[in-house]
């Protein structure tokens, strides 16, 4: 022993312990209760109340004066109990299948008439193979603007596809209904408008991405004196972007295009009723109220029903097939808009009405009847037992 401990250069008694030892020896640590273990009863209430907390912030509830790593990485193992992870799956497009619809709302007031200015939306719609972008500024988000918007783009188009996808836009519908006349509209082009589920965007990412590209770069630097101004520098903008090339596709929408546009349907013989729609009693003041503004009617038409119809642009009221007025459609809020022949036709039936035409006395002489012709009609007896003849 004493040789080995002079070649090793250590205690003889460590030596002599070794020998006697079983086995080499090892160094082994008093276990100690980890200080998570007491916490984690409480952790795990939290993230069942609200399984996407912060650690930050369980770490503040629990009163945690630890390793802050540590306590990340111990939530991290725990979090998925409570809020299991969503994968998002890479999906492909089909030639005609879809195009993706959705409102921006852009970070731009423009002008509109003489009221101030206002947001207006902006109705984007993208086809998803070949990633081709469409897109206007209409009045509202009321279902009649917003079916007039999807019908003036794929008439621009040139085609329908199979499926026209929606996220749950009050408009289009809402609890798996849609708004009144959507069905009728997709009937007509032959086409399903499908209302995708809530908090889902990926399922129109598409168009999700497209909106984000036209804030980031048609927006920037630009100004606009009205909501045409505006769609005609967006469709300059659209010409150009669509021919930017695609990093996932490896291809430029405006090539892919016409395989897109191939596979869909073609436009219906008749167009679907889009826009605003009423059927009023004209008042005596002879106005029909559309979307807040006020548009003046033929005053002869006054007590009788009208038929008012409104595009994007046009303002219409018809009794049948004659028509009684034709506004331009104001995006503005409270204004009234009058036609000057119908002040004048007004002015000359209110002459009249104060002025009646009083008929002279050989008209009411001529409308005075014998009263004897009705007796020798129905073959009435007189007195005297003679017929009157």
């Amino acid at each position: 022993m004493r040789s080995i401990a002079e070649r090793l250069g250590i205690s003889r008694n460590t030596v002599a312990r070794a020998v006697r030892s079983e086995g080499p020896p090892k160094y082994e640590r008093v276990p100690v209760a980890s200080a998570i273990k007491t916490v984690e009863p409480r952790i795990r209430v939290l993230l069942k109340e609200n399984p996407r907390m912060p650690a930050t912030v369980i770490a503040e509830r629990i009163h945690w004066s630890g390793s802050p790593a540590w306590l990340r990485e111990n939530v991290a193992r725990i979090r998925p109990e409570y809020a299991p992870a969503d994968p998002a799956d890479r999906i492909s497009y089909e030639p005609g299948d879809q195009i993706q619809c959705d409102l921006v709302f852009p970070a731009v007031k423009i002008p509109c008439g003489t009221g101030p200015a206002r947001v207006f939306p902006v109705l984007v719609m993208v086809c998803s193979h070949s990633r081709f972008i469409m897109a206007r500024m209409i009045p509202s988000r009321t279902t009649g603007d917003l079916l007039a918007g999807m019908w003036e783009l794929l008439g621009g188009l040139g085609a329908v596809p199979r499926r026209l996808i929606w996220d749950n836009e009050t408009g289009i519908g809402r609890r798996n209904r849609y708004a009144a006349g959507v069905a009728a509209f997709a009937g007509v082009l032959a086409t399903r408008i499908v209302q995708v589920k809530p908090y889902d965007p990926e399922t129109k990412g598409i168009v999700e991405r497209a909106n984000g590209y036209l804030e980031s770069s048609f927006l920037p630097g630009r100004t606009f004196t009205s909501p045409t101004d505006f769609n005609d520098q967006l469709a300059v903008w659209l010409s150009k972007a669509n021919t930017r090339l695609v990093r996932s596709t490896a291809a430029r929408p405006a090539e892919l295009l016409p395989t897109d546009r191939a596979a869909m349907i073609e436009l219906p013989p008749v167009a679907p009723v889009t826009g605003f729609h009423a059927k009023v009693r004209l008042p005596r003041d002879y106005y029909v109220r559309v979307s807040s503004n006020d548009y003046s009617v033929d005053p002869q038409a006054i007590g009788r029903f009208v038929d008012v119809s409104a595009d994007l642009e046009t303002v219409r009221i018809s009794i049948g097939d004659r028509n009684i007025g034709t506004h331009p459609r104001s995006w503005d809020r409270g204004l009234t808009i009058t036609d000057p022949s119908h002040v004048q036709a007004a002015k000359t039936l209110r002459a009249a009405f104060q002025n009646p035409e009083v008929a002279d006395a050989g008209d009411i002489d001529d409308l005075v009847r014998d009263l004897a012709e009705y007796d020798r009609v129905f073959g009435v007896v007189l007195d005297d037992g003679m017929i009157s003849s």
